[in-house]
């Protein structure tokens, strides 16, 4: 029997899916709920974050094994402890196994033994400042911070990983211990060896750290993910 994922995105998110299906193969199934989002701003996303627990108990009747809420700066604009938050939201009205975004890249960069970032996000720079204080405040020291100052997120979702790996090229990355490139509408995962191998340092995405977090949390057996980055290699550790 299939393991079952569930996921929370916006209704905007046309990446998160399609990266999961590929990391995951064949070894799961993605249950997905939606709620409205058509631009990445502070207003929209904590307006978003209202129907987490109709949209968490709509998975819940899938019996999916965990929940995802999978929006990074929707989990971090309410600054330190906010992606704690939702992830208690969730588990209390569901009893199920959540993770939100945001906790998932901080989990992730804390085990692989970061402290210096570079920085790659989509986003305009209201949510940028939000997000440079939440990883500032994890103890986190930004090396280099590029964006592309995108607001609306279904043209987030149409850049390809090409523009993402552009992007990251950008950063002065040299003294950084990773790479973070934010946003799971962002299309990275093909380019994310690749960055690895030519940079020298670990890159993670909101995907990658999200699927790692879940994959944590998950009781049946883990797949092997290869050829995506080392932390997705690593969860069979």
């Amino acid at each position: 029997m299939l393991g079952r994922l569930g996921l929370i995105i916006p209704s905007s998110n046309t990446t998160m899916e399609p990266e999961f299906y590929k990391l995951l193969h064949s070894h799961f199934s993605i249950h997905t709920a939606r709620m409205r989002l058509k631009e990445v701003t502070v207003e929209s996303l904590a307006r978003m974050e209202e129907g987490v627990e109709e949209e968490s108990l709509k998975l819940k009747d899938a019996q999916v094994e965990v929940i995802a809420y999978g929006c990074t700066s929707g989990s971090l604009i309410k600054g330190v402890g906010h992606d704690k938050a939702i992830v208690e939201k969730i588990e209390k009205c569901c009893r199920i196994p959540a993770v939100a975004t945001a906790k998932a890249v901080i989990d992730a960069l804390k085990v692989i033994g970061a402290k210096k970032l570079a920085v790659a996000t989509p986003y305009i720079d209201e949510i940028n400042s939000l997000e440079k204080e939440f990883l500032t405040e994890n103890s986190f020291e930004m090396v280099d911070f590029k964006s592309l100052k995108i607001k609306e997120n279904i043209a987030i979702g149409k850049l390809t990983p090409k523009d993402a790996y552009q992007l990251v090229m950008e950063l002065d990355f040299k003294e950084a211990d990773a790479i973070f490139i934010s946003c799971t509408n962002f299309p990275t995962i093909e380019i994310i060896e690749k960055l690895e191998n030519q940079t020298g340092k670990p890159v993670i995405s909101s995907n990658t750290a999200t699927l790692w977090g879940m994959l944590k949390k998950y009781t049946g057996e883990k797949p092997e993910i290869r050829g995506y980055g080392v932390l997705l290699t690593s969860i069979m550790r």
